[in-house]
C-alpha cells in the first residue's frame, strides 16, 4: 500500500508542477514503446519471410531500434505538445466528433513531415549503410506501401493511447498502473483528508439564472477549482450535483498546510476571474467546505460503470461538518482532530466552535472554523 500512495503522490507532485512536460513525456514514452514494437515485428516479419523466399537485401535490428526511438521521441513531442495547448485552447467546449477530425488531421500531418525525415534523412543515415548495394531496392513506391503501413498502426496506437488518457483524466494521475495492478480490487486501507465543498446559495442562484445557465456556472467553477488542484496535490474523488470531494494523502495534505491553502486558493482563482463570471453570470461562486481526516477502506466497485470508492466514518463526519457551515455562519470548518495534526500559521485565524454532536454519531466533535488573517495577509 505504501508503494501505491507514494507513487501516485509523486505523479500528482509532477503533474502540478511541470504539466506541459508530463503530458508531453507520456506521449514520448507510448509512442517509444510503440514503435520499438513496430521494428521488432518488421524484422521478425522479413526474418519469416527469408526463410521461405531469399530477400535480396537484409535489415538489421539496432538500426531499426535507433530509428524508431528517434521517431518516437520526436513524434511525441510533437502530438504531445500540440494536444496539450489545442486542448486548452481551440479544442476547449468543442464537441467531441470536431476534436477528432482535427486531431486525426494533426496527427497524419505530423506523421507525414516525419515519414519525410524518415525517407530522406535517418534512411541515409543509419539504415542504407546496411544495405549497401540493394538500397536501389527500396523505390518511391516501396515507401508509398510503408507509408500506409505507418498510417494504419499510427492511427490504432493513436486509439489506444486516447483511451488511455482518458483513463487518466477519470481517474487522476497516478492512479491507472496501481489499478491495472489489481490494487482496488479488494478493500485495502488507507488514512486520508477529505473536504466537502459545497456551493453556497446554490438554490437562489439555480432560480436567478435558469438550469441552462446554472449548469455553465458550475462547470466553469469546478474547472477553476481543477486549475488549483495540482499545485496543492489534492485529487477530486466525485462531483455531486453542485458539491466537490477533494481528497489527499495525509503527508501531502498536512506538508506546507496544502488542504488548508487549497481551499482559499479556489477562492483567490474565483476572485481572479471575477470579471468574467460578473460578465456571464452577474455573480461569483462561494463554496463552503467541511475538512476531516481519519482512516478509509478504497476499494474497486461496479461491473457495468467501475470506479474508485472510498468507504468509512471519515467521509461520513467530513459531509457532516460541511453540512454545519450555514448553520454557524462560517464557509470553512474543520475537525479539532485535524487541528491537532498540524501547526497553524498566523495566516489564519482559528475560531473554536466547540463540541458538536453530528448527525449520526454518538460522541461529539470538535469543530472551529479558519479564516484568512487580514492583517496577516
Amino acid at each position: 500500500m505504501r508503494e501505491r500512495i507514494d507513487y501516485t503522490t509523486r505523479a500528482i507532485q509532477f503533474v502540478g508542477r511541470f504539466p506541459v512536460l508530463s503530458f508531453v513525456l507520456t506521449q514520448i514514452n507510448f509512442w517509444v514503446i510503440a514503435n520499438i514494437f513496430l521494428a521488432i515485428f518488421m524484422h521478425l516479419q522479413a526474418q519469416a519471410i527469408n526463410q521461405v523466399v531469399p530477400l535480396p537485401m537484409q535489415t538489421r535490428l539496432v538500426p531499426s531500434l535507433i530509428v524508431a526511438v528517434i521517431l518516437g521521441v520526436l513524434y511525441g513531442i510533437a502530438l504531445g505538445v500540440a494536444d496539450y495547448f489545442f486542448d486548452k485552447q481551440i479544442f476547449k467546449g468543442k464537441p467531441l466528433g470536431k476534436i477528432i477530425v482535427l486531431k486525426t488531421i494533426i496527427s497524419v500531418a505530423v506523421l507525414t513531415l516525419l515519414f519525410a525525415f524518415l525517407q530522406f534523412v535517418l534512411f541515409d543515415l543509419l539504415i542504407a549503410p546496411g544495405l549497401g548495394k540493394n538500397r536501389i531496392l527500396v523505390n518511391q513506391n516501396s515507401w508509398k506501401y510503408v507509408f500506409c503501413m505507418f498510417l494504419i498502426y499510427y492511427f490504432l496506437i493513436n486509439l489506444i493511447i486516447t483511451f488511455i488518457n482518458q483513463v487518466n483524466k477519470k481517474y487522476g494521475p497516478g492512479v491507472l498502473i496501481p489499478l491495472l495492478m489489481g490494487k482496488y480490487r479488494k478493500p485495502i486501507e488507507e488514512e486520508r483528508i477529505f473536504m466537502f465543498m459545497d456551493l453556497k446559495a446554490s438554490t437562489s442562484i439555480a432560480e436567478s439564472l435558469g438550469h441552462i445557465q446554472y449548469s455553465s456556472f458550475i462547470r466553469d467553477a469546478f474547472l477553476d477549482i481543477n486549475h488549483v488542484l495540482f499545485p496543492h496535490s489534492a485529487q477530486v474523488y466525485q462531483y455531486v450535483g453542485d458539491e466537490i470531494v477533494v481528497s489527499w494523502v495525509v503527508k501531502e495534505g498536512l506538508r506546507n498546510l496544502n488542504c488548508v491553502n487549497f481551499y482559499f486558493a479556489c477562492e483567490k482563482q474565483f476572485a481572479d476571474k471575477e470579471d468574467y463570471y460578473m460578465k456571464n453570470y452577474g455573480q461569483l461562486p462561494h463554496f463552503k467546505a467541511g475538512l476531516h481526516m481519519g482512516k478509509v477502506t478504497a476499494v474497486e466497485i461496479g461491473e457495468i460503470k467501475r470506479d474508485i470508492a472510498y468507504h468509512g466514518d471519515t467521509l461520513n463526519t467530513t459531509a457532516r461538518i460541511q453540512s454545519l457551515c450555514n448553520h454557524y455562519g462560517k464557509k470553512f470548518l474543520v475537525s479539532d482532530f485535524f487541528l491537532s495534526n498540524i501547526v497553524m500559521t498566523n495566516e489564519y485565524i482559528i475560531e473554536s466552535i466547540g463540541k458538536v454532536l453530528l448527525k449520526g454519531k454518538t460522541e461529539p466533535v470538535g469543530l472551529s472554523s479558519i479564516e484568512l488573517n487580514a492583517v496577516a495577509v
